[in-house]
C-alpha cells in the first residue's frame, strides 16, 4: 500500500487538519452526487431496467468494507434456494483491450488470468461457476449476459451501488469497523455518496445494511457477519479443480511460527492481524490493492509465505516453482458468515420478486 493512501486512510477516520483543508472539495462531491442522482430521478440520465430482477453488492465507503466475501456467500446463497444467479462486475484493472463485456461461462478458457479479468470477478466466477459479466456498463453488461444465458434468474451486481444506469430490486450495503469513518465525503473523507442518502424509486431500493464487524459501526440498522480465517492449504491444492488427482498434503505452519504474509488488499493490517491471532509471528508485506505481481516481491529465502484468496487468484504454482522453488506459499481463505436474521430477511425479499419456481440446483463446487 503506498504512504498516501494509508495516510489518507488514517486521516479519514477523525476529522483532523488534512480532512479540514480537503472539505470544501469534498462539498464539491457531494453536490455532484445530488445532482447526479437528481438527473437520474427526473429521467434526464437514462437508467435501464433489466428483465430480471437485479441485486446490487455495495460499498458507501471506500475501500475494502466485505463486499466480496458477501457477494460470494449471497451466490452460493440463491444457489442452494435452487436460483440460477448470474454476475455483473466492472472488472477493475482488467486489461484495457479487454472487449466491452467479457462473459465468462462454462466454456470459458480455465487458462484465462486475473490481468485479463480483474482478481475479484475471476476469484468470483472460479468459487461459483455463476456465468458473469465484466464491463464498465453492467446495464449492457446484463443485456449481453441475458442473451447468451436466458436460463438465469436473478442477476448480482458486485460493486455496483452508486451505477445508477442500472436500475434494480435489493441493495446490500456493507460496512467495517470504519463505519462512515468521519462522515465526510470524498476527499475529505471515506465515504463515496452520503451515509444517509435516500431512495429513489426505479432507481434504488430500500437497502440492508450488513456489517463485516463485531458491531454496527453505523447508526443504520443492519446484521452482523461473523469473520475469521479458515484452515490454511498449500496454493497448488487451493488451485486444485474437483475432479484432479490428489495432491500431497504439506505440513502447515504451526501456531508460534514466523511466517511471512503478504497482502494486497485495501486493509492489509486486518490480514496480518488475524494472522496474529492465530499465533503466528507475522512479517507483514503491504502491497497496493489489486497489485499485479508482474515481478514477485519477496525474496526467494522466504520459506512460509501465506496470502489472501484475492492475490492467491494471481499467483501461478507453475511460475513459482520456477522463480521461487524454496517458499511455500499458503492460502488463507475467510470463513465468512452473516447471521442468521440477514438470511431470513433476504429471502423474505426474494419471495416477493417475480422470480422463476425453484428447483433443485447443486451448490457449485468451491476452488479447493
Amino acid at each position: 500500500m503506498s504512504r498516501l493512501a494509508e495516510h489518507l486512510n488514517r486521516a479519514w477516520l477523525r476529522r483532523g487538519l488534512l480532512a479540514c483543508a480537503l472539505w470544501p472539495i469534498s462539498l464539491l462531491m457531494s453536490t455532484l452526487v445530488r445532482l447526479r442522482r437528481f438527473g437520474f430521478r427526473q429521467g434526464w440520465l437514462a437508467s435501464v431496467r433489466l428483465p430480471v430482477p437485479v441485486l446490487v453488492v455495495g460499498n458507501r465507503i471506500v475501500g475494502g468494507a466485505g463486499k466480496t466475501p458477501t457477494t460470494l456467500a449471497i451466490l452460493q446463497h440463491l444457489q442452494a434456494r435452487g436460483l440460477r444467479p448470474g454476475v455483473l462486475t466492472r472488472g477493475y484493472k482488467a486489461k484495457q483491450d479487454a472487449p466491452a463485456h467479457r462473459l465468462l461461462d462454462a466454456y470459458t478458457e480455465a487458462s484465462l488470468s486475473a490481468a485479463e479479468t480483474g482478481d475479484e470477478p475471476l476469484l468470483i466466477w472460479r468459487r461459483t461457476h455463476a456465468p458473469m459479466a465484466i464491463g464498465r456498463d453492467r446495464a449492457q453488461g446484463g443485456l449481453a449476459l441475458l442473451a447468451a444465458h436466458p436460463e438465469i434468474d436473478i442477476l448480482v451486481c458486485d460493486d455496483g451501488l452508486q451505477h445508477l444506469k442500472l436500475q434494480r430490486d435489493l441493495e446490500v450495503i456493507v460496512f467495517d469497523e470504519r463505519g462512515q469513518g468521519n462522515g465526510w465525503l470524498l476527499p475529505a473523507g471515506p465515504l463515496r455518496e452520503p451515509i444517509d442518502s435516500p431512495d429513489t424509486p426505479g432507481l434504488q431500493a430500500p437497502p440492508m445494511v450488513l456489517y463485516n464487524a463485531a458491531h454496527a459501526s453505523t447508526a443504520l440498522p443492519g446484521f452482523l457477519a461473523r469473520r475469521r480465517m479458515a484452515p490454511l492449504i498449500s496454493l497448488a491444492q487451493w488451485w486444485q479443480s474437483p475432479d484432479a488427482g490428489s495432491i500431497p498434503t504439506p505440513r502447515p505452519p504451526r501456531s508460534g511460527d514466523t511466517v511471512l504474509a503478504l497482502a494486497g488488499i485495501a486493509q492489509p493490517q486486518r490480514f496480518f492481524h488475524a494472522l496474529q491471532e492465530l499465533g503466528y509471528t507475522v512479517r507483514g508485506l503491504s502491497l497496493a490493492d489489486h497489485a499485479d505481481f508482474t515481478h514477485l516481491p519477496w525474496m526467494d529465502a522466504a520459506l512460509d509465505l501465506i496470502v489472501t484468496e484475492k492475490d492467491a487468484i494471481k499467483l501461478d504454482p507453475t511460475r513459482l516453482r520456477q522463480e521461487r522453488p524454496l517458499t511455500r506459499v499458503w492460502v488463507a481463505g475467510l470463513d465468512f458468515h452473516p447471521e442468521e436474521a440477514f438470511w431470513a430477511q433476504l429471502d423474505a425479499a426474494l419471495n416477493r420478486l417475480p422470480l422463476r419456481p425453484t428447483r433443485a440446483c447443486p451448490l457449485a463446487a468451491p476452488l479447493t
